[in-house]
């Protein structure tokens, strides 16, 4: 289960794979999304680990609505690898 928390005015979101690959592939779908819903994530990868920080940069870089839709849709992607 996807695991966000509240700190510093953002959402920040830990995820973890199997593999690299399982972790570039979530990255992968995420960038799909982001771009349809015009708002993206600032996030790190190392090797199966991704971390994601949500804030909407043009209203102050605080916590929106936009970020948490993101990360709704981020969480149903995790989610889809751990059935």
């Amino acid at each position: 289960m996807a695991n966000w928390k509240e700190e510093s005015n953002s959402l920040i979101g830990h995820f973890q794979f199997d593999n690299f690959s399982m972790a570039f592939s979530f990255m992968t779908q995420i960038a799909l999304l982001a771009e349809k819903m015009n708002h993206h994530p600032n996030w790190s990868n190392s090797w199966n680990k991704v971390e994601i920080r949500l804030s909407t940069h043009d209203a102050g870089n605080v916590i929106t609505q936009k970020d948490k839709d993101l990360a709704e849709g981020i969480t149903k992607i995790y989610n889809s690898y751990n059935r």
